[in-house]
């Protein structure tokens, strides 16, 4: 199986779906990561040209954590995301159709960022436009319109979970790939007054316990047409 994770900043898909990625890794299948935008807002003292390029890197180096073939960044300014915007569309047509996913974990659409809400939408557009024959990019079309499994978010209380990924197995791996966003540490905590990676690890704990395991990851599947099917492609329990 091809697995596409679109986080919308840097660290969005570690947080949301790393640990149920290096399960998919493990059983074979072939893992790619696209950030959105390049981080350029997540600091207090660094100009937005300089923190986006730290923070991609640490990006790749997450992915690489995990054992992902490739990461991409569309490199979108924080607070810019549009969905509307054609150039950017494009840009993630044509990774989908290089990466030509099976399924694709994003942002769910309700959250408490505009970047998320429309990262969320991008996803869901450039993935069924990559699809179409006659909407010309650089890349061949993807014939596959693939299943969306929505990361869990935190800035909401209309998420509900339909999916469980016991991620006991891969917990340590998450957290030693979260770990590479050094510049994150402070910026959260400055800005959100939490501590980010040891609470996305408690909330993982959390989860497991929700659903009869030591830690895991939850998702809301995309229930429209020609994104389901009549098999579970997540990550089986251990």
């Amino acid at each position: 199986m091809r697995v596409l994770a679109i986080g919308c900043h840097p660290d969005d898909a570690e947080f949301g779906c790393f640990g149920t990625l290096a399960r998919c890794v493990a059983r074979g299948d072939e893992v790619f990561v696209c950030g959105v935008t390049n981080g350029s807002g997540g600091s207090m003292t660094l100009e937005p040209d300089e923190i986006a390029a730290i923070r991609v890197k640490e990006a790749e180096a997450a992915a690489k954590v995990i054992g992902a073939k490739e990461y991409f960044n569309l490199g979108v300014y924080d607070l810019h995301v549009d969905s509307n915007d054609r150039a950017v569309t494009d840009k993630l047509v044509d990774i989908i159709r290089y990466t030509k996913p099976d399924m694709i974990f994003t942002q769910y659409y309700e959250d408490y960022m505009r970047d998320h809400t429309e990262t969320s939408l991008l996803a869901f557009n450039a993935s069924f436009i990559a699809s179409i024959p006659n909407y010309k990019t650089k890349y061949p079309v993807h014939e596959v319109v693939p299943a969306i499994f929505y990361m869990q978010a935190n800035g909401t209380t209309s998420f509900r979970p339909t999916e469980y990924v016991d991620i006991t197995d891969t917990i340590d791996l998450k957290t030693k790939a979260l770990q590479c966003h050094e510049s994150q540490y402070g910026w959260l905590s400055a800005h959100q007054g939490v501590d980010g990676f040891a609470g996305n690890r408690a909330a993982n704990f959390s989860l497991g316990k929700l659903c009869g395991t030591e830690y895991a990851e939850c998702f809301c599947r995309c229930m429209m047409t020609q994104r389901v099917n009549t098999y579970r492609m997540l990550p089986e329990g251990r």
